[in-house]
């Protein structure tokens, strides 16, 4: 059962995987997200982009089109709701790993709580935005409640498919690109190229964003003075890098992702937070040398927290179908690796793109004793 239950393990970047195994629960007949905690509807629209100025880095003689989906605050929770994975992308992710157990199409099945195309509410250019990446592998729908609980807050997100580096990507016009990255990360210089990559599709996504489609729905509530990035995995370690090239970008939350491109010497002062799973990110844990030597090469305001009794999935909606298909993994529950995970990332950005205080980043939690802070000597 256990090799059959990749898919909940979103692969790390040295592709380490996590016990699972059958819950106690028959699977749901149709999974769900859970419901954002903010006081706003949420609306959500797709944005076809192409960079007409860079081809693409996996497949030779084709531009880099990307697929992106933005949350944002809308005038109400009324019309339909956005499909979270089409059934050719359920398919593509439950075969990948090898999961027979539950019908192909099921990821396509589950409920989400954003608004197609609603009308947007808030002053116009007056929000703060976030662009937020997958692990690899992995949709950018992976993702989504965690989107849609920062735009229920008052967040404009974009969330980022890395076109074939992850099991498919579909455009609006059928067609379906496929992991043409896929085998190539034994390469020694392979991860070091993606995050690189991934960093100038951010950039790309932000010249979209503050230039021809700073008036579409959604982007028009934009503030270019106040973005941040994060991701999970492999997403939120090349979230440092975007950071590091890119000035509009305040801040950056790397969630569970060993970071493949060391901080260069001369350091990183933009606002960093490493949030991870305390077996792998905690002092004497297997994947802690690549965050224990960037720690001192941070030299703004920086945290690294670890939480205890969760997995690599359980930061991203993984962790929440994973139970409601009658599987399970990990110590803490799939809803309750939701919240830790959407608290501690907004409390960031709310830190950083809007200036409030936030103890809940500064010291135990009675709320969330989960989680504890690593304070290096550095």
């Amino acid at each position: 059962m256990r090799s059959s239950l990749t898919f909940l393990i979103a692969l790390s970047l040295v592709l380490s995987a996590t016990p699972a195994h059958a819950a106690g629960p028959e699977p749901d007949a149709t999974p769900s997200l859970p419901a954002p905690t903010g006081r706003h509807p949420v609306g959500t629209t797709s944005l076809h982009l192409t960079d007409t100025t860079r081809p693409d880095p996996w497949v030779p003689g084709v531009r880099r089109e990307l697929m992106v989906s933005l949350f944002y605050p809308a005038a109400s929770a009324r019309g339909p709701k956005k499909q979270y994975m089409t059934p050719t992308e359920s398919r593509a992710v439950l075969e990948d790993g090898g999961l027979t157990t539950v019908p192909p199409d099921v990821l396509s099945t589950v409920r989400t709580n954003a608004v197609v195309d609603a009308r947007p509410v808030g002053r116009r250019h007056g929000l703060p935005l976030v662009v937020l990446s997958p692990g690899y592998k992995r949709p950018r729908a992976t993702l989504t409640a965690l989107a849609e609980d920062l735009a229920s807050h008052g967040y404009v997100v974009a969330v980022v498919d890395h076109t074939h580096e992850n099991v498919a990507t579909t455009f609006p016009d059928g067609r379906v690109a496929p992991c043409a990255s896929c085998g190539l990360f034994h390469d020694p210089a392979f991860w070091q190229k993606l995050g690189e990559g991934r960093a100038v599709d951010v950039s790309f996504v932000l010249d979209q964003l503050s230039g021809p489609l700073r008036d579409h729905r959604g982007a028009n509530l934009v503030d270019a003075a106040r973005i941040a990035v994060g991701g999970h995995s492999v997403g939120g370690a090349s979230s440092l890098e975007a950071a590091r090239a890119d000035a509009r970008i305040r801040a950056a939350i790397d969630v569970d992702g060993v970071l493949s491109t060391p901080v260069p010497p001369g350091g990183m002062a933009q606002p960093v937070m490493l949030l991870g799973r305390q077996n792998n990110f905690a002092p004497g844990a297997p994947s802690v040398k690549s965050w224990a030597d960037a720690w001192p090469l941070l030299t703004g305001w920086k945290r690294w927290l670890v939480v205890a009794g969760m997995e690599h999935p359980s930061f991203t909606d993984i962790g929440v179908i994973g139970p409601q298909l009658g599987l399970d993994f990990g110590e803490v529950p799939g809803e309750r690796g939701a919240a830790i995970t959407r608290a501690y990332v907004r409390a960031f950005f709310d830190r950083h793109l809007r200036g409030e205080p936030q103890p809940l980043l500064d010291g135990p939690s009675a709320s969330y004793p989960e989680v504890s802070r690593v304070e290096p000597s550095s």
